[in-house]
């Protein structure tokens, strides 16, 4: 029978086992069961790593009994399972079946990259998101923000990475640089680190030790040689970027959680080319909590902050206080998100037609006083 109270020292609870989940397992005790993370998915089959006397072990287990179309509920890199060890098995080699997942703490989640109004989940049960810029580009505070909101709205604690950072030039250079990234995510912190030279690993180290990160950002942000450099092994392969238009490679291709040396774990994703919104308003409104608060000083409510009289947005861009690229890059995020919202919220979507509609409405009365009498 499994101890739902392992000791702190025993290596379950290194991948983050703890009360919590342990009481979350308590209906499926004493049926022969055992709890078990999820470290890799595919194809159906799922790499999990159960406690196995005074260690630990990894299995391979079926997810055929909690298969299901909806892609927000089928297993994830992350996920805590209920695993039979025993029974259930449906082909050569495997260790066991998934029973079931335990509820998820937090969850990243995108926008699914098709046509379809669907969500997709990257990473489940994390504490931090670790979000990869390469300062070998010009850097994109746009997808910055775009990021850490999907992050403030899993759940998870964002965290910004300036990787390469002995390709920024100067010390004061690397500063402004830092300074820029924090402005696009208040109150998230921003460290830069070269995995060349070492520089700021130990401070990212002792951030992530002790809990579960998951490592994202676009191919050719460094991730597979951040991770490298973390886990102090190479568990990733890295190729060099292209020379021609300076694009990374995807070198990543499962998302795979594994043990940091300094305690904690850390999932590694593929490189992102697209990270579309996903019903993300509440992360937004904490990522663009500068706006956000302007906007209380609006003298209208529902102030669209563009030409309407008292928008204390507006007097912000126009004194300098308000850069006009954040107001441009919430109102795009804003946007987006009631889009994918309004695909899967019939209410929603019914409000922004008759929204349309009144607003042509306006519009045609403008152009019509414009024009003037008609002979």
């Amino acid at each position: 029978m499994f101890d739902l109270n392992l000791t702190a020292a025993h290596p379950f609870t290194g991948y983050g086992w703890d009360d919590g989940f342990a009481e979350s397992f308590t209906p499926y005790a004493g049926q022969g069961f055992v709890p078990g993370r999820i470290v890799r998915v595919d194809r159906g089959r799922v790499d999990v790593v159960v406690p196995d006397g005074e260690g630990i072990r990894t299995m391979l287990a079926d997810t055929a009994l909690v298969a299901t179309s909806d892609p927000m509920r089928v297993p994830c890199t992350g996920d805590w399972a209920v695993i039979d060890p025993e029974n259930g098995l449906t082909g050569d080699h495997l260790d066991g079946v998934v029973r079931a997942l335990l509820p998820r703490r937090t969850a990243f989640l995108r926008s699914a990259s098709s046509k379809r109004s669907e969500g997709q989940i990257l990473a489940a049960n994390v504490d931090h998101a670790v979000i990869a810029v390469s300062l070998a580009d010009a850097l994109d505070l746009g997808r910055i923000e775009r990021f850490v909101s999907l992050a403030w709205e899993s759940g998870a604690q964002p965290l910004v990475v300036l990787t390469k950072a002995d390709l920024a030039g100067e010390p004061h250079g690397l500063a402004y640089l830092v300074a820029d990234a924090e402005s696009a995510a208040p109150g998230v912190q921003v460290l830069a680190v070269s995995s060349a030279t070492g520089d700021g690993l130990d401070v990212l180290s002792a951030v992530l030790a002790g809990g579960t990160s998951v490592l994202l950002g676009q191919s050719g942000a460094g991730k597979s040689t951040l991770a490298n450099a973390l886990l102090g092994e190479e568990v990733q392969l890295v190729q060099a970027i292209r020379d021609r238009d300076g694009k990374g490679r995807h070198t990543t291709t499962t998302r795979d959680l594994r043990a940091l040396p300094g305690g904690g774990v850390l999932i590694d994703t593929p490189g992102l080319r697209g990270v579309g919104m996903w019903d993300a308003g509440t992360g937004l409104a904490r990522t663009f909590s500068d706006v956000e608060s302007l906007a209380e000083e609006c003298r209208f409510h529902d102030c669209a902050h563009e030409a309407e009289p008292g928008c204390a947005v507006q007097e912000a861009v126009e004194c300098g206080e308000l850069p006009v690229r954040r107001l441009e890059s919430y109102r795009k995020l804003l946007r987006e998100n009631q889009r994918i919202v309004a695909k899967t919220d019939a209410r929603l979507r019914a409000e922004i037609r008759r929204d349309w509609k009144q607003k042509q409405a306006v519009g045609r009365h403008m152009m019509e006083r414009k024009r003037g009498p008609q002979r």
